[in-house]
């Protein structure tokens, strides 16, 4: 009897020639996929059982660390004292990356002694040579003020008028001057600048600069006396050239536009009171380009760098 598994007449296990039974279709997968179990929920109250969130990694416990050194206390500057590149630039010199360059060339001196150090700080009261000139620290300020009545530029004249000074205290502690004085009764553009060469400047008689009044007459000024006036004029012995003169478009004749070089308000006074004209108003409306434009009355600004360049091409 064979005891071997000899299916369709072949011969046993060991017999390798014998014909496999053919499968009648496709075999199935071995490592089928099983479908995941559903996850029983947790009773209330059993927060051990509760199923962890993915993509967490509990973290280790408090990690011992050295207290952090405290910051060293800012040390106290004293207000007297300025790196010497700030203290050119304040003076309006240069910047102070010009400043390093001065100073490394050897052309800044401290006290009678060259500087060549860069970084160096200096006191405000140190004596400080630029390139041969004495400079001080002072940051140069320029203010245009539209100037309103009853305020005068020197407290020589009545007592109950107010200094201009009152209307620019708010803006700088430099110590500004105004450029040219006004009296109670004009009105109108005036700078104010701590910057002595700008106040000098246009304090010279022969000026470059136009500056534009707008007079206010006690009566209609006569044409012939226009005609006279824009000519020229001759005050205490000194002619004066008139730049340009007119009546003012829209307004009756005893408004007048007058265009001189002069700064000096009391030379416009003089002008139409040799032709026996009472002068009842004077409004500066423009002064070397500047003009009133969005300065209400008493009000001041700043001027801005491109109009200090253009006061000092003037």
């Amino acid at each position: 009897m064979n005891n071997g598994s000899n299916r369709g007449g072949g011969s046993g296990r060991g017999n390798s020639g014998g014909a496999r039974k053919k499968s009648a279709g496709p075999s199935k997968p071995m490592n089928k996929a099983r479908k995941p179990k559903p996850v029983a929920k947790p009773e209330e109250g059993d927060a051990s059982k509760a199923p962890k969130k993915a993509g967490f990694i509990k973290g280790k416990g408090p990690v011992d660390r050295k207290p952090a050194a405290p910051k060293p206390a800012a040390k106290k500057t004293n207000p007297d004292d300025i790196r010497l590149n700030k203290y050119i630039s304040n003076s309006g010199m240069c910047s102070r990356r010009d400043a390093d360059i001065y100073i490394q060339s050897g052309n800044v001196k401290v006290n009678g002694q060259v500087v060549t150090e860069m970084g160096r700080i200096v006191k405000l009261t140190d004596e400080v040579d630029f390139d041969g000139v004495r400079i001080t620290p002072e940051k140069k300020e320029y203010i245009l003020l539209n100037k309103p009545k009853n305020f005068t530029t020197s407290g020589d004249e009545d007592m109950d008028m107010r200094n201009v000074m009152e209307l620019v205290r708010a803006a700088t502690k430099a110590k500004i001057q105004p450029i040219g004085r006004m009296d109670k009764n004009t009105t109108g553009l005036l700078i104010f600048t701590n910057d002595t060469d700008m106040v000098r400047k246009f304090s010279l008689p022969n000026q470059k600069s136009f500056k534009i009044y707008q007079v206010s007459l006690d009566k209609n000024l006569k044409y012939e006396d226009l005609e006279k006036i824009a000519a020229g004029v001759t005050l205490d012995g000194h002619r004066l050239f008139i730049d340009e003169i007119s009546y003012i478009e829209g307004e009756a004749k005893t408004e007048i536009g007058l265009k001189l070089r002069t700064q000096n308000v009391k030379v416009v006074r003089a002008i139409f009171e040799s032709f026996k004209y009472d002068v009842l108003k004077v409004d500066r409306v423009s002064f070397a380009g500047l003009t009133k434009k969005n300065l209400p009355r008493g009000n001041w600004r700043f001027l801005t760098d491109q109009e200090v360049i253009n006061l000092k091409n003037v």
